[in-house]
């Protein structure tokens, strides 16, 4: 439009001062041709609405994100360019757009502008679609648009607007744990406690008494003895995990879904299985977080506690701290002295052995699950000799054989089956009869 205005003024001002008519006659296809185009030129500038997957999205699942343009005006946009950012967790493959379907690079992403004409009072999908990597709250955006009217005459501002969140939620590793639990401390559950009552699991024979049910006599002793017996029963109750994560220190590289898993992959992941596990067979679940930002999630039962801690797991982030991080994990208002407290830390902070020694000897029962990779390869370029390095990883396995000896169980994290044993050996100290001074 500049360039336009600028040559037809020059010729015209030529044409004067030199009085020569054939300047005049190059100025008007110029003149004729800039008006032509701007004879209907819109007034607004286009408006642009991003929006993203809002459903149960889990790692490896299919994410969609959708850029719409939209022309208020009568007059087409000849063109639209829209860009928008896009988290590299979000693995964006294939677009969208205008009726046409192209399949992106996965190294150039979809952070890449894409082109479309917008009739007037239109508006046009730029679909985004692809893999999510990684759980989290991965944003989509900020996205951008420019429009171009009036054959290319006229370039409207950018319209920005602000990045959509997606919601992935971390992929729950296959997990089965036995029944024992330490001590079940509810009114209603799975688990088979000490206390006669209304069960599945058989205490006895016993003699009739006011009060029991007829459904329990046992017929076969009533007959043999002349008196009515009755089955007795030890009750089923739930329990109280919590669940303590240790986010003070991260170690290892994130590779998503299918690759790699950094210290934090495996403690959210883990969290999300032992929660989803404990909470489908009614026990009370609850959250803690150790580390500078003291979160807390409060035990509950059910599905809406099982989505109320995948929301809350998504907000973990590692953060070092030079003070205690939380000294109130200790409190009775916190952590009963019943539940059983499932400690997920990578053993790199010597605080974290020191809670988890101080757990123990406050009588709680405490099994500390290992999340720190097996695989953790020598960090590169960061001054580490292989000799300190050895070091570091003998000093680390007298740490976790302290911890035992302290009666605190250690065990590496893998999925199914890898609290079987532990959790045999807590509930069975846990029924132990214990020794008392006379």
């Amino acid at each position: 439009m500049g360039r336009a205005v600028l040559l037809t003024g020059l010729l015209l001002i030529a044409a004067v001062l030199l009085g020569r008519v054939d300047l005049v006659v190059l100025a008007t296809p110029f003149a004729l041709g800039t008006a032509y185009a701007l004879r209907r030129r819109p007034a607004a500038g286009p408006h642009l609405w991003l929006t993203a997957d809002d459903g149960h999205l889990v790692e490896g699942g299919e994410v969609t994100a959708t850029a719409t343009v939209g022309n208020p005006e009568q007059a087409g946009y000849d063109l639209t360019v829209i860009r928008t950012r896009v988290s590299p967790w979000l693995r964006m493959t294939r677009v969208d757009f205008g009726g046409v379907r192209l399949e992106v690079a996965r190294s150039g992403g979809a952070d890449r502008p894409f082109v479309t004409s917008v009739p007037g009072g239109a508006a046009v999908d730029v679909t985004l679609s692809g893999t999510a990597r990684r759980w989290g709250r991965h944003p989509v955006g900020p996205a951008g648009a420019r429009a171009a009217a009036a054959g290319g005459l006229l370039v409207s501002r950018a319209t920005v607007v602000e990045p959509a969140r997606v919601r992935v939620y971390p992929r729950t590793e296959p997990f089965d744990a036995v029944e024992a639990m330490p001590r079940a401390a509810g009114l209603v559950g799975a688990h088979h406690s000490r206390r006669p009552g209304e069960g599945g699991e058989l205490a006895g024979v016993r003699v009739f008494a006011p009060g029991d049910r007829l459904r329990r006599i046992d017929w076969r002793v009533s007959l043999r003895a002349r008196q009515l017996h009755v089955a007795a029963t030890l009750s089923d109750r739930d329990a109280e995990v919590v669940v303590l994560l240790d986010v003070l220190a991260e170690a290892g590289r994130s590779g998503g879904v299918g690759g790699s898993a950094s210290v934090l992959d495996t403690t959210v992941r883990a969290a999300a299985a032992i929660a989803e596990h404990y909470l489908h067979r009614g026990d009370r679940v609850s959250l803690l977080e150790y580390g500078p930002a003291a979160r807390r999630l409060r035990p509950a039962t059910g599905r809406r506690q099982y989505l109320t801690v995948l929301e809350w797991l998504l907000d973990i982030r590692a953060e070092s701290s030079p003070h205690e991080p939380y000294d109130q994990v200790f409190g009775p208002h916190l952590l009963s002295s019943d539940a059983l407290a499932v400690v997920l830390t990578p053993l790199l902070d010597e605080r974290s052995a020191q809670m988890l020694a101080r757990l123990a000897r406050s009588g709680r029962f405490v099994v500390a699950v290992d999340t720190l990779p097996a695989d953790l390869a020598l960090p590169r370029g960061e001054g580490w000799a292989e000799v300190a390095y050895r070091l570091w990883r003998l000093d680390r396995d007298t740490m976790i054989r302290q911890l035992r000896e302290h009666g605190v169980p250690v065990v590496r994290w893998a999925g199914a089956g890898s609290l079987d044993e532990v959790l045999r050996d807590v509930a069975r100290l846990a029924t132990a009869p214990r020794a008392g001074a006379r």
